[in-house]
């Protein structure tokens, strides 16, 4: 399995969510527990069973992103030219004969945002757009057939999350 790729901005970000996690957090859901549990009978206790589950569902996130940051390898922009498409771009595409673009970022879905939809280096796409410029005609197996899409442009998106 290659090494995840993360933007330094979105490895900051976990960081600072599994120390959320790992401290405050956690703490609030073993006092829930604990008030829970305080109520009496475990069998029929909704409040205990629910803050069990948030716990495990807590520990999920946390394993998942221990691992993550474990393995990832922090990228930078720095390292490529501005309009060269790696991890950590944001890419203005044309679909066919669409005369709107959409704009994709290029990375982890770690590297989540509000503003456009995240397309993973390892996807059909995603390995078309790697290394394109803006101008260049790209291709890519969809399931529905071979696509071609433009690239309108590109730029770092490290500065804008």
């Amino acid at each position: 399995m290659n090494a995840p790729q993360l933007t330094r901005v979105a490895y900051e970000r976990l960081q600072e969510e599994l120390a959320h996690l790992t401290g405050p957090a956690n703490e609030a859901i073993t006092a829930q527990i604990a008030a829970a549990r305080a109520l009496g009978d475990l069998s029929e206790n909704g409040d205990y069973h629910a803050a069990r589950e948030e716990k495990g569902k807590m520990q999920g996130r946390i394993l998942q992103i221990q691992a993550l940051l474990e393995n990832a390898v922090v990228v930078s922009r720095d390292d490529h030219p501005d309009d060269v498409v790696t991890v950590g771009s944001l890419v203005d595409l044309q679909f066919d004969s669409d005369e709107e673009t959409e704009r994709y970022l290029i990375g982890s879905i770690e590297e989540r945002h509000d503003d456009y939809d995240v397309v993973s280096p390892s996807s059909p796409l995603g390995k078309a757009m790697i290394g394109a410029r803006a101008g260049d005609v790209v291709r890519y197996e969809a399931p529905a057939g071979p696509v071609e899409v433009t690239v309108a442009a590109v730029e770092a998106a490290e500065d804008r999350h």
